[in-house]
């Protein structure tokens, strides 16, 4: 046979037979490194995508619960009727009378609120110090016709409730994980009693309780913010701090006290550890100085017209069995 013959056969005859035993062995080995290193790459971005999902969770459930603790807090102290253009429907005298208002006007009223009656030279504020139905009682200083409109003007002094730590000593009253506030929150018109509780050296929860003003039992609360860190806030700091004015206010005295400043500070920590270094992490977000506006308003008006200061409902406290007084 032909040697060039011979060589084509032994070419094609290897070419039949594969790879060799030691080729097979780089190749598996090569492929076993390039695998390795593309799970490693999979197995490093999963954490690294573990990580950025439990601190994205973590700020938009801290970003939520204090965006509503300012919304809430910069309306404490508004107050309101729950129907618009409220009018006297009869004519009253000068003397105690007891007007019939509009239809639904009452409901969004309380023993002692200060309205203001009619307009112009004629217009006055009286003091409730009746309601039956549709018809308040009160003393007037002038007579009106039937139609004139009533408002109500001024805010609540205790819209964000005093301390009970002396020296404020509100019966009740706020403290360094309960902040409690009252009034016209979502602006229609409905006044409401709203408590936070920052329970975190128990169920590690921020919860909120929301209950219309004159009702009789508080409802019961909901988790706003869960997964607060147990040691609490950095250097003891309590979840709200409160700024009362004037100087040596006290509720049980003659000089009432009026929250004009409301800090709120939160720890919170990821639901799930991070995935690289097996720990929780840990935010503390703090809200300095949210000013209650309508109470800051309430302040200034005291020291022209008391009559501007809207007293406390007796359904919200600050005495035994009111909405202050409940547990939520």
């Amino acid at each position: 046979m032909p040697e060039r013959t011979k060589t084509a056969g032994n070419l094609a005859s290897r070419r039949q037979s594969g790879f060799s035993l030691l080729e097979m062995m780089i190749s598996i080995f090569i492929l076993i490194s390039v695998a390795g290193v593309v799970m490693s790459g999979l197995l490093q971005t999963s954490n690294t995508e573990g990580t950025v999902q439990n601190r994205t969770e973590m700020h938009a459930s801290v970003r939520s619960a204090t965006e509503l603790l300012q919304q809430e807090i910069g309306q404490a102290g508004r107050v309101a009727l729950p129907v618009a253009n409220v009018q006297m429907t009869t004519a009253v005298s000068a003397g105690s009378a007891m007007p019939t208002l509009t239809n639904g006007a009452t409901a969004g009223m309380f023993l002692n609120e200060y309205l203001v009656v009619d307009a112009g030279s004629n217009q006055e504020t009286v003091q409730v110090t009746a309601i039956s139905g549709n018809t308040i009682t009160a003393t007037f200083g002038f007579s009106h016709a039937a139609n004139v409109p009533v408002t109500v003007q001024g805010g609540f002094g205790t819209g964000v409730v005093p301390e009970s730590a002396s020296p404020y000593n509100m019966t009740n009253g706020s403290d360094g994980t309960h902040l409690k506030l009252y009034g016209d929150i979502n602006g229609d018109g409905n006044m409401v009693y709203v408590e936070y509780i920052c329970d975190y050296l128990g169920s590690g929860n921020l919860y909120r309780s929301v209950t219309s003003f004159n009702a009789a039992t508080i409802v019961a609360k909901q988790v706003l913010l869960p997964n607060l860190v147990s040691t609490g806030n950095p250097g003891g700091t309590p979840c709200f701090v409160y700024q009362e004015r004037p100087v040596g206010c006290n509720s049980t005295a003659t000089t009432p006290c009026f929250v004009t400043d409301v800090a709120v500070t939160l720890t919170v920590q990821t639901e799930q550890p991070d995935p690289f270094t097996r720990r929780y992490q840990q935010e503390t977000k703090a809200l300095l100085n949210v000013s209650p506006r309508n109470v800051f308003d309430a302040y200034e008006l005291s020291t022209l017209s008391n009559n501007r200061v809207e007293p406390m409902p007796s359904t919200v406290g600050p005495g035994i069995g009111t909405l202050m007084a409940q547990t939520p």
